[in-house]
């Protein structure tokens, strides 16, 4: 039996969640009717909303999808949340995927796929073969290099990219890393990749067809230094200063409420 739970955080994605929703559906049934997959489950977890996402989600209600409502943010908290809904299920695979439609179901898929004898699998922007429309601009490919490379080094981590919103693991091993995850803002990710990369599982990096979306929510100059700041801490906890974490969680304090 192979099967899949393809958990999507939305915060605030009335504009795009339908479209997303649309596609996802249309494809992955395809996909159960054609006997490529045995199953699929799309989970929705709609996270501090002030806008029309949960209405708009909810008019699909039907039974391979489901819908999780918190008060509380956070793309990480949103989806750490949902792979532990979908742990309550008998799926072979979890992952999650952007509500942009950036990574289309057809790539989705197809990554999937290309999972074989790996753990999991990460969709990268950043190897050969990968196709962005449109292209970046300088300005984020010089930021996200820089970023890239200080994760690489801090945490001795192989991937070019770690965080493209398309990723797809196996059952067993989000099963032994996912009560441990603690970041619960946009390095979450990466904290996912450390702790299974120290377990010694192995996650493939493919390149992505990549449609990079003009009203992304992020904004990496101002994220940027905070997720640095976050990868920094996971390094600390994980080293021989842990027992210092205090010290450098109240000097964040401190900084954050001088801005």
């Amino acid at each position: 039996m192979l099967s899949l739970a393809i958990v999507i955080p939305a915060h605030n994605e009335e504009k795009r969640i339908e479209n997303t929703l649309k596609s996802y559906f249309s494809h992955f049934n395809n996909l159960v009717k054609t006997e490529k997959l045995d199953n699929f489950k799309i989970i929705v977890v709609v996270n501090a909303c002030t806008d029309r996402t949960i209405d708009i989600v909810s008019k699909y209600r039907k039974k391979n999808l489901e819908i999780l409502e918190f008060i509380k943010g956070g793309k990480g908290f949103a989806v750490i949340e949902g792979f532990k809904h979908a742990l309550n299920g008998d799926y072979t695979h979890i992952g999650f995927v952007d509500a942009d439609l950036a990574t289309t179901p057809l790539e989705y898929y197809r990554l999937f796929t290309k999972i074989k004898g790996y753990d999991g699998i990460i969709a990268s922007r950043y190897l050969h073969g990968a196709n962005l429309t449109p292209r970046n601009t300088l300005p984020r490919i010089i930021a996200s290099r820089i970023y890239n490379s200080f994760i690489r080094a801090i945490l001795l981590l192989p991937y070019r990219d770690t965080q493209c919103g398309a990723k797809i693991f196996r059952r067993g091993a989000i099963t032994k890393i996912l009560n441990k995850v603690g970041m619960t803002s946009w390095a979450f990710d990466i904290e996912m990749l450390y702790l299974l990369n120290k377990k010694g599982f192995r996650i493939k990096e493919e390149s992505t067809v990549w449609s990079n979306k003009d009203y992304s929510k992020i904004n990496f100059w101002k994220s940027g230094p905070w997720m640095a700041l976050a990868v920094l801490r996971l390094r600390i906890l994980n080293s021989p200063l842990r027992r210092m974490i205090r010290i450098y969680d109240k000097f964040i304090k401190y900084f954050r409420a001088a801005r």
